[in-house]
């Protein structure tokens, strides 16, 4: 029976191979393939990599098979993980976002409503650090906890609502604390207040991660978005700044 199995599977691959459509999918699947990119590790920080991509053929031709046509817009993807990877490097810490996305991410300081109001009003993603008084279900914002003395308690809020995004500001959260719960360790490129806009503006680039402090002014804000959509690059939560998954390789 194990030999009916394996040698009916055999000859379905063998007819799989030989079908139009399959054979359409692996003389294109060069064409498709993304290499990943790994991550970069100097001392104790890392820039997280790019995953790569290749077609799944198996799913591919059963997808096109259903509609009994080759078509390359129902190609299925896999990802290809980076040789060196921040899954395998949480105890480095990421102070900024892979270059390729061509994006910035904004971290915010809790306490200056207008700044968050600014962000709000204007559909600008940013994260926003939070304590159990401050956190808010459904807010807006990406949400990440900076609550030192009830971390434990903001983490059960998060998990309770599926908003967890598991990142842990180091700058206020121990080390320690953040490796043993297996978080990724994340801390601003730089920091924005009401005396340093002009030092800002200079420095922006892809892939850094500001924090606002309280102290910024919306006009300073302001000045400061102007610059990055002046460089093209694309306002990201820091989530989605610093995964190794990329939409548009």
């Amino acid at each position: 029976m194990l030999f009916s199995f394996y040698y009916t599977e055999k000859i379905a691959v063998i007819m799989q191979n030989k079908s139009p459509i399959m054979q359409n999918i692996q003389n294109i699947e060069n064409d498709y393939r993304v290499s990943a990119t790994n991550a970069m590790i100097e001392g104790n920080y890392i820039v997280p990599g790019i995953m790569g991509r290749m077609i799944n053929k198996t799913k591919s031709y059963v997808n096109m098979k259903a509609f009994g046509i080759f078509n390359e817009y129902y190609l299925i993807f896999d990802d290809i993980k980076p040789e060196i990877s921040m899954e395998d490097n949480k105890d480095k810490i990421i102070k900024e976002g892979n270059k390729q996305k061509k994006s910035i991410a904004f971290l915010i300081e809790s306490g200056n409503e207008v700044i968050k109001k600014y962000f709000k009003d204007n559909n600008i993603p940013a994260s926003l650090l939070i304590t159990e008084e401050t956190y808010q279900n459904n807010n807006y914002f990406e949400q990440i906890n900076n609550d030192k003395n009830k971390y434990q308690n903001v983490e059960s809020l998060l998990n309770k609502n599926n908003q967890n995004t598991n990142i842990c500001y180091v700058k206020n959260i121990k080390k320690d604390l953040c490796i043993k719960e297996q978080k990724y360790l994340v801390e601003e490129t730089f920091e924005i207040n009401g005396n340093n806009i002009a030092e800002i503006k200079s420095k922006i680039e892809s892939g850094v991660i500001i924090l606002v402090k309280k102290t910024t002014t919306v006009d300073n804000l302001k000045l400061l978005i102007k610059e990055i959509n002046f460089k093209g690059l694309q306002i990201i939560s820091l989530s989605t700044l610093i995964e190794e998954k990329i939409d548009n390789i």
